[in-house]
């Protein structure tokens, strides 16, 4: 591997250079972020028989690898845009955007905490497309529903020793490791570790398991700042904005917006100087003066684009509900790119 990312005067830089070297907007810094976007499911897979049918392709069966490889496919495109960041998951993301109930089979473990075979092969492609390019991958582990396929605690600890493990022996320099999506959220990981509570146990883990060769974090949805042992453990923070109301959030409106979020983050006790990386928001108003995008870039924290594929709209549309049309094919996805490529200079 031959791109590496780092953390450097309390930004990344990527082979010891900042990210945006230079680089300023509308008097903001823009050096030093990392601005992504979630295509949790890029290397997904679904074992259900009774669910996968509905992944299908207009010309053909749902096609873990076909997906994979239009995705790769998509990346110059991405990053001539300004994008330095893809965010991917070892158990998917919903295919559906939101739903609650999940009867796929979407996982990269096996129930013991093995990394299945054809999930690290295509993991592999992807970071060393992403490599190739300059580019990072952000790479959960866990994702609430799913969760249950690992039988026990020590399953869940194998799975980040085991994951952690085979990036070091690939010496992936270009990986940031995110333990769960979305910790804090009530009655969803089947295992107390993962938790808010306890994840910082697993930050932990990987941290010494990585020997200080890999940077390790967890995302929360709170507007308030995660448990103090949580945030001082984790390298570099990664709030939510789906549930935050606007850059500033109305009068009465709970919670509010994503100034207020950044700046209570940054506020809590165990806060030492991490950057600050939205890794899925799906708020967009791209056409406006202020958004959530250029409420965090105003606050100084990176952002990260979450677009899945609303009820009657295309295949073109969204990066997560599959099957993906992995390229800038909707307006929404152009809307998004355009302001990227302004704010970046890319």
């Amino acid at each position: 591997m031959t791109t590496a990312i780092s953390i450097a005067n309390g930004g990344f830089a990527i082979d010891g250079i900042p990210t945006y070297p230079g680089r300023s907007w509308r008097g903001r810094r823009i050096e030093g972020l990392l601005f992504n976007s979630r295509m949790a499911n890029a290397i997904a897979d679904d074992e259900n028989p009774a669910t996968r049918g509905a992944w299908s392709y207009a010309d053909g069966p749902w096609d873990a690898e076909r997906s994979t490889r239009g995705f790769v496919a998509a990346l110059p495109s991405y990053r001539a845009h300004g994008l330095l960041a893809v965010c991917l998951n070892l158990q998917g993301g919903s295919p559906q955007g939101y739903s609650w109930h999940q009867p796929w089979k979407i996982g990269g473990f096996t129930s013991d905490g093995t990394i299945k075979p054809a999930w690290a092969a295509r993991l592999a492609t992807v970071i060393e497309a992403c490599d190739a390019l300059g580019m990072v991958v952000i790479l959960g582990l866990f994702y609430g529903k799913q969760s249950p396929t690992l039988t026990d605690e020590a399953a869940v600890k194998a799975a980040v020793t085991n994951t952690v493990d085979w990036l070091l022996q690939r010496k992936a320099t270009n990986v940031l490791l995110e333990i769960g999506n979305e910790v804090d959220l009530p009655n969803v990981f089947a295992h107390p570790v993962i938790t808010a509570g306890r994840c910082h146990e697993l930050v932990d883990l990987a941290r010494k398991r990585g020997q200080g060769r890999l940077l390790v974090s967890t995302s929360l949805i709170t507007l308030d700042a995660p448990p103090e042992a949580l945030l001082a453990a984790c390298d570099f923070l990664l709030p939510h904005g789906n549930a935050v109301n606007g850059p500033d959030g109305p009068p009465q409106s709970s919670p509010h917006g994503i100034r207020l979020q950044v700046a209570r983050w940054r506020a809590g006790a165990g806060y030492r100087g991490q950057p600050v990386v939205y890794n899925e928001d799906d708020h967009f108003d791209f056409d406006k003066p202020d958004n959530h995008l250029v409420a965090a870039v105003e606050s100084g924290a990176s952002w990260g684009y979450f677009d899945f594929r609303r009820i009657r709209e295309r295949f073109e549309d969204g990066f997560q509900s599959l099957p993906v049309d992995w390229t800038i094919s909707s307006a929404r996805k152009r809307a998004f790119f355009g302001l990227l490529k302004e704010i970046t200079g890319a």
